[in-house]
């Protein structure tokens, strides 16, 4: 390109197509291309001090110890690059630790050089992620979409809210449960290994787990019960001491919740509802869900109440704590 010429989408993809820098060599020159092709400011240009709009913008992470975000713009977005083909869970993973910190903007922004992923953030909706290539950068709809990152991270508000997710969560759960304890089980085992299930749901839609590989555990059991709970109990054990399963690795869970498995025998028909409720968004549900399932193992009386009500977020996490959310950091 000549100097002097806009620096246009086209270039931009021309440039970066097939760059194997790695993220520490190409993070901040990929920003700073992008800002270009796109027409927006750069961290400098917006702001000279580096207040609100900046690279390498230090987070104390939720879990303890400092990390840096890529590039934050307060009130719209955190960014964090992997190197080419590098793992963006991990990414993701890195910016919900920071998220806290960084005033919990509304867009978390992932992205490899070639691969971008959107996720929303904004409070009280249903999570929703945005993937695109490098190759479909000049498709108007990405445009829009990446433009809005910048401008407009409102027009990215999902329509569907946490609550409507987790009210479905808690209502197929609540079945489960209600079943359960009419084929006499008890209560507390029932809880338990309903927790786990519910986790791993959980773990799957977030990238804790490798994509597919409960839901399809669940998809096999649906036709083939009578070899579940053998292969429950093996993803199981993988998740509670680390290893692997079904030919993919399994990190290590900590906290408490995988310390005792002893699963529940589940019909066809159990595992099929399973799997079905495995379509929806794990990822935006609240965790009170897990709060209301121990809190229903306490007191039998309410079991059947599970699908019609769920504690709030603030009154669950001291018990859901140390049970669930520390083995996610």
């Amino acid at each position: 390109m000549e100097q002097g010429q806009p620096f246009t989408i086209q270039a931009f993809q021309a440039k970066w197509r097939g760059v194997t820098l790695k993220e520490r060599s190409a993070s901040q020159e990929h920003f700073l291309d992008l800002c270009r092709a796109l027409g927006m400011p750069t961290p400098a240009e917006a702001d000279k001090t580096g207040a609100f709009y900046t690279f390498e913008k230090g987070a104390t992470k939720t879990a303890g110890g400092q990390g840096f975000a890529d590039v934050w713009w307060d009130g719209k977005f955190g960014w964090e690059y992997k190197g080419r083909h590098a793992d963006l869970a991990k990414a993701y993973g890195q910016l919900l630790q920071y998220r806290e910190d960084l005033g919990n903007p509304p867009l978390l922004v992932v992205c490899d050089m070639n691969r971008f992923e959107v996720h929303t953030n904004f409070t009280g909706t249903k999570k929703v992620v945005h993937v695109f290539t490098l190759d479909e950068l000049d498709q108007p709809e990405t445009l829009d979409l990446l433009r809005n990152v910048f401008t407009d991270p409102a027009a990215l508000r999902p329509g569907e809210t946490t609550e409507e997710v987790t009210i479905a969560a808690a209502t197929r759960f609540g079945a489960l449960a209600a079943t359960l304890t009419v084929r006499g089980h008890e209560p507390q085992r029932i809880a338990h290994y309903l927790m786990q299930l519910l986790f791993c749901l959980f773990a799957e839609d977030i990238g804790l787990l490798p994509k597919g590989l409960f839901t399809d555990l669940l998809t096999f059991g649906a036709r083939r019960p009578d070899r579940f709970l053998a292969q429950v109990s093996d993803l199981l054990k993988a998740m509670r001491d680390g290893g692997d399963f079904n030919l993919q690795d399994v990190p290590r869970f900590n906290g408490g919740l995988f310390v005792t498995i002893d699963p529940l025998p589940l019909t066809g028909d159990d595992l099929t509802a399973l799997a079905n409720a495995a379509r929806l968004d794990w990822g935006s549900v609240e965790p009170a869900i897990f709060g209301t399932l121990f809190e229903r193992s306490l007191d039998p009386s309410q079991r059947a109440q599970l699908g019609a009500h769920y504690t709030g977020r603030a009154d669950i996490e001291r018990v859901v704590e140390p049970v669930v959310m520390t083995p996610l950091r």
